[in-house]
């Protein structure tokens, strides 16, 4: 893994409608060192219909879940200045569009990549959309089944699309009994794409992990405050811990770029010198006295006396001379 892990932060709905809070959240998404800011475009009238089971009262502001949606939307002009933010603080601009139209509203605005979200994995009608950009996508596999990924993958591969798949669990915030990390190295092997980790445990423990397993790009969800409103906040991280992920990951990403090699210690020779320890006599001794266990210990530093590894070979032999206690063992001590 020559290229440091791609790291993705999720802003969502955490802007709750507001176009000052979400431009808040590009400038404090910036400090924290991530390559990418994700969005969500949502365009009520072309993704959701009266029958939607979701269209529930849920917030003291939302009448129904399409409410919610509605204000949730921003202008064409409005995303427009959102994505020219994102490139001035230098962070690629992504999102999740639930629609067609979304789609071409993006294209329009400029957008860096195409995120998939788990319920969208098998809309091939929005897949086939996206691919007719050119644009790299990145698919959640959360809701899909193998069988389920396999036609997806296969559908992409024919209309030669760049994309990479995402572990994920669709669960606010997830356990960790669901995390599914297992499935890292198990979307390697039976796609050979490149393949990430969607997070939504609220851990920086859990983006860790997934990295250490080899997950190339990681997406979590951000937010100023886990108690803010909102349908993903609990399942979030704040920004100083996503601060501390990314110095972490930063970490991890050195250490496998830098394997050991266990068949040699050469670089620890003058340590071992200083640790490791000569044998020596725990009692005065006269000459003559056949060795056993009970008269030995070991003391630093090697070197001085026969190497304590190599007790077993001075048990049951005679000293030919008098030793005193805490004294070092030589091989010439011995007859």
């Amino acid at each position: 893994m020559n290229q440091k892990p791609y790291l993705i932060a999720e802003i969502a709905q955490a802007h709750e409608g507001s176009l000052g809070i979400l431009h808040s959240y590009i400038d404090a998404v910036a400090k924290t060192g991530v390559q990418a800011i994700k969005f969500q475009m949502h365009i009520a009238e072309a993704e959701s219909s009266i029958h939607e089971p979701f269209r529930v009262k849920f917030s003291k502001e939302d009448a129904t879940r399409y409410d919610y949606w509605k204000r949730m939307e921003f202008t064409l002009e409005q995303w427009k200045g959102i994505k020219q933010h994102c490139d001035e603080v230098g962070l690629d601009f992504i999102c999740s569009p639930f629609s067609n139209l979304a789609v071409d509203c993006l294209e329009d605005v400029g957008v860096h990549t195409y995120k998939i979200g788990s319920g969208e994995v098998n809309n091939f009608l929005l897949l086939e959309k996206i691919t007719q950009t050119g644009k790299p996508i990145i698919i959640s596999s959360g809701m899909s089944s193998f069988a389920e990924l396999d036609k997806t993958v296969a559908f992409l591969k024919s209309k030669k699309a760049h994309f990479s798949i995402l572990q994920c669990t669709t669960a606010y915030p997830t356990k960790p009994e669901q995390y599914g990390l297992n499935v890292i190295s198990e979307l390697k092997a039976r796609y050979d794409v490149s393949i990430g980790f969607s997070d939504h445990s609220a851990k920086i423990a859990t983006g860790i992990a997934a990295v250490a397993l080899g997950a190339e790009i990681l997406e979590f969800h951000v937010v100023f405050d886990r108690s803010m409103f909102g349908p993903d906040a609990i399942a979030s991280l704040t920004l100083d811990e996503t601060k501390q992920l990314v110095e972490s990951v930063s970490e991890i990403h050195l250490a496998q770029n830098n394997p050991i090699n266990k068949n040699s210690n050469d670089n620890f020779t003058e340590l071992k010198s200083i640790f490791e320890k000569s044998l020596a006599i725990n009692k005065n001794l006269p000459q003559g006295h056949v060795l056993t266990f009970a008269d030995l210990e070991s003391k630093k530093p090697k070197g001085y006396g026969i190497s304590a590894a190599d007790f077993e070979k001075v048990i049951g032999r005679q000293l030919n001379t008098n030793k005193s206690q805490w004294d070092f063992l030589n091989e010439a001590d011995l007859a």
